[in-house]
Parts: structure tokens; C-alpha cells; sequence
């Protein structure tokens, strides 16, 4: 298990990463919102926490937009035209709707197509 480690003078929060549904940032603060119905509000630009997590291992999460960050393994569906996206997963109580704007989303959907088709080239490949 990875864990995103976040360091103050005071304190040291540590959240496995798989526990992360999205992170939405503003300015020198960000809410990381958590599959347990937690949310924990950290000191910490976007910028820095997409930085942690991309340096891992395994890093599901993409960048939506300036104030957002989504872990593709809740990602349920995106629609760019109705400028939002919906988080689901088995581990969730209900579904999470999130807005965002057209472009991000657009940017989102097309990174998942290309991802899915890198996906099945790989499974056919190995038939």
C-alpha cells in the first residue's frame, strides 16, 4: 500500500492512497476527500500534492482542470458537454457528482480513451 505523506510543523498526516477519491485545491489549501466519507483539509498547494502522488509507484490520479485532482480508479463517467464528472465505486455509499469545466473534462475523456485503447492492445497482444 502507498501512502500520500503530508508534513507540517505540527503534524504528519498520512493517507493510503487508494482511500482518495479527489482533491480540490484553493490557493495554499486543499480538501482531500477520502472513500470513507472523511474529509481532510491540509496546507498544501495542488501542485505539491500532484507532485507526491505522481511519484509513486502506481499513480491513478490526473490532473482535472486547476483546482481538482481525480483518482481514475473511482472515475464512473465523464461528460464534457454537461461539464461534469461522476465518481462510483463499490467502496463508495453513493455516487459523487463533480463539476468541472469543458475543456478539463475533454482533456480527462480523451486521456481514458487513449488509456483504454493502450489497455486492450496490451490484452490482445498477449491472446
Amino acid at each position: 500500500m502507498e501512502w500520500l505523506k503530508i508534513t507540517t510543523n505540527s503534524e504528519i498526516i498520512r493517507i493510503p492512497t487508494d482511500e482518495i477519491i479527489f482533491i480540490k485545491g484553493d490557493g495554499n489549501y486543499s480538501d482531500i476527500f477520502l472513500a470513507n466519507g472523511k474529509k481532510e483539509n491540509v496546507i498544501s498547494q495542488l501542485h505539491d500534492l500532484m507532485d507526491k502522488l505522481t511519484a509513486l509507484n502506481y499513480s491513478p490520479f490526473y490532473r482535472v482542470g486547476k483546482s481538482l485532482i481525480i483518482n481514475r480508479d473511482y472515475i464512473f463517467k465523464v461528460n464534457p458537454g454537461l461539464q461534469r464528472i461522476i465518481l462510483s465505486n463499490s467502496r463508495l455509499e453513493k455516487d459523487i457528482l463533480i463539476k468541472a469545466s469543458k475543456d478539463a473534462l475533454k482533456n480527462l475523456k480523451e486521456k481514458l480513451e487513449t488509456e483504454e485503447e493502450l489497455t486492450l492492445e496490451k490484452e490482445g497482444g498477449n491472446s
